[in-house]
């Protein structure tokens, strides 16, 4: 019998018979190891333990210590659901149940269910993992599983799909359930130590609207009580930032199914956030040397096939026949960019050259994807491009990661940093790819970044270094990267004259310093919890008069602030109630001004952390608020 070579995660390698299973070598490594595995991870796949290996692999054990348990356990738990449900409800269809990184969802059809019918489901699952089934592997052959499944559509979907060649097939069996699966899945359903359904919601087979439409069961799962407790705290207090909420509460944003899903409108607080963000972007820009550039919404469909975009982005394309002629909004701006610098000669002198736009760019997702500002159909792209040579890629890949992390470093905010390398659906040669993905790590190694690998991820046209926000409650949010292109410049024959007199053709490194300003808003709104930094808050200070006697001195004050963003509030409240709605509205600084004060010339400064100082000289306080605001400091701190 011919033999393999399994690389473990050490870089030890170990030979074994073809044909063993992930369970077999790790009672090669060591028995503990063997009766402790729970499944394996096989060149990045999460596989169940029994999955023979035939070829050389790179191999993860995984066991109850290992980050992929939790992923294995809530799998289980999603079958746990499912067993359940059909118990309750025996006329149900089953579609898909797979684990997130929250938790897990099934969706399924032939069954109303309202939120109300979660907690008899969630007794019916507390009894079938108290029973402490046994979870087994079992395979029939596939014309058998056809007829099992006969009368359920999806999964014979799976089948002719992602089951598509596989005799025999899997499924996995628990006491009276079963369910078509490749798992893995844990021993039992005992090893679920807390179980909870959190909330229903509707949607598309397959993600697609013109599919079924499913009922979806969102639920989670934890190997003790104590990380679930902490797991529903953390889900409270996110539903507490949820930028929906707080984009209602302080009238920043409205998405409105009269002016189409996924178009946000900016009320004017949100514009000024944006206008501030933009700002940032902008002088760090001109600062670095860009120059900015516009272009138009749409485009002839002859860019966008010479680009490649049409090719792989068509089906997410809002397309317009004009004339006879079909046109396309815009879903990214970099044809745009690249038809700009081939409208003018270069020099090697010349490069780099590089362009900057806040670049509004349209997808058309699919209408059950669509979430606040996370997932919208128009969205604006802080973008820039940039035309290097070959020997200018490593520097100027260099700055985009300073300012990246100067981002970062302004908003504070963490960092966390992938390589992802090329997709399946892709243009370009082998040659190009593997020296595109070798100048980003050697970027990366030699700045000693911290990095993962995410393996098929990047662009079409190239590979990317991916930047992830991690906010206040450790959640990542995918934002800023860099693309490193050798494709687009081939296809709009782009060349610039070298030193020997030769056309020679650019590099085109793709950018955002925020990814885009809809998700990097969203963002900053739930990091902040609607309490924005002085420099970005939609209103910087409000004057609050005792009395209407004092509103005279109030606007006075509000001259001495000119360049600042501040509100008299001049409705007849009590002062005690004004305060209580400027901290509602999350302003950081609240004068308030009564008699005394306008006698003594003074204010009284209060902040949003309900700290107060009385007798406070004005001058003193504008010049510290210009400070507070030109350094971009996080919180108010006057009353430090």
């Amino acid at each position: 019998m011919s033999e393999i070579v399994v690389t473990l995660p050490d870089g030890s390698e170990l030979t074994v018979e073809e044909g063993s299973t992930v369970e077999d070598v790790a009672f090669e490594i060591g028995p503990g190891l063997g009766r402790d595995t729970v499944a394996g991870v096989v060149d990045g796949d999460l596989v169940a333990k029994v999955t023979p290996l035939h070829d050389d692999v790179e191999l993860v054990i995984v066991t109850e210590d290992s980050d992929e348990y939790l992923r294995v356990l809530r799998h289980s738990a999603a079958h746990v659901f499912a067993q359940a449900l059909q118990r309750l409800y025996p006329d149900a269809n089953l579609a898909i149940g797979p684990p997130t990184d929250d938790g897990f969802y099934y969706d399924v059809a032939n069954v109303d269910l309202d939120s109300e019918d979660l907690e008899d489901i969630e007794a019916e699952a507390e009894d079938i993992i108290a029973s402490d089934l046994d979870i087994e592997r079992v395979e029939r052959s596939r014309d058998e599983v056809k007829a099992q499944y006969d009368d359920n559509p999806y999964k014979r979907d799976i089948l002719e799909t992602e089951a598509a060649g596989e005799d025999p097939v899997s499924l996995y069996q628990q006491g009276d359930f079963e369910d078509l699966c490749q798992g893995p899945h844990v021993d039992s359903t005992g090893e679920i130590g807390a179980f909870t359904l959190l909330n229903i919601s509707s949607a598309y087979w397959r993600g697609d609207e013109d599919n079924d439409t499913l009922t979806r069961v969102y639920g989670t799962a934890f190997a003790d009580e104590s990380d679930m407790e902490d797991y529903l705290e953390r889900r409270r207090e996110a539903q507490e930032r949820d930028h929906r909420k707080l984009g209602r509460e302080l009238d920043l944003f409205s998405i409105d199914e009269t002016t189409g899903p996924g178009l946000p409108l900016y009320h004017p607080n949100g514009k000024r956030v944006l206008d501030e963000l933009s700002d940032f972007a902008r002088q760090m820009n001109l600062d670095a040397g860009y120059d900015p550039v516009e272009t138009p919404h749409l485009f002839r469909t002859e860019l966008w096939k010479k680009s490649g975009h049409y090719e792989n982005y068509v089906d997410d394309m809002f397309l317009l026949d004009v004339n006879d002629e079909e046109y396309g909004l815009k879903p990214m701006n970099c044809p745009g960019h690249a038809t700009i610098f081939d409208q003018s000669s270069w020099s090697y002198r010349d490069l780099p050259v590089r362009y900057f736009e806040d670049g509004k760019v349209y997808r058309k997702e699919q209408r059950g994807e669509l979430s606040g500002l996370s997932r919208v159909w128009s969205f604006t792209i802080d973008d820039g491009h940039v035309f290097v040579r070959p020997d200018q890629i490593e520097s100027e890949v260099t700055l985009v990661i300073d300012n990246i992390f100067r981002v970062f470093e302004t908003f504070d905010l963490d960092a966390e940093v992938a390589l992802a390398t090329r997709p399946e659906k892709s243009v370009g040669s082998d040659e190009i790819w593997e020296r595109a993905e070798s100048q980003l790590r050697s970027v990366l190694d030699s700045q000693s970044i911290d990095y993962d690998v995410e393996s098929g991820d990047g662009a079409f046209y190239g590979p990317k270094i991916d930047f992830a926000f991690e906010d206040a409650l450790g959640r990542k949010w995918d934002g800023p990267t860099v693309q490193l292109d050798f494709n687009m410049p081939e296809r709009f024959d782009l060349t610039y004259t070298g030193e020997d007199n030769e056309d020679h053709r650019p590099v085109m490194l793709h950018r955002a310093l925020y990814g885009s300003y809809e998700r990097f808003l969203m963002v900053l709104i739930e990091h902040f919890n609607g309490k924005f930094p002085l420099w970005l808050a939609p209103e910087q200070v409000r004057i609050l008069p005792v009395s209407d006697d004092n509103l005279g001195y109030a606007h006075r004050l509000k001259n001495e602030l000119d360049g600042f963003r501040v509100e008299v509030e001049d409705r007849s409240w009590t002062v005690g109630r004004k305060i209580q709605q400027a901290h509602s509205d999350r302003v950081p600084y609240m004068l308030i001004v009564g008699d005394d004060e306008e006698e003594s010339g003074t204010v009284s400064v209060r902040d949003r952390k309900e700290r107060e100082q009385k007798d406070v000289d004005m001058e003193s306080f504008v010049a510290h608020v210009q400070a507070e605001r030109d350094e971009k400091r996080i919180e108010p701190d006057f009353l430090d």
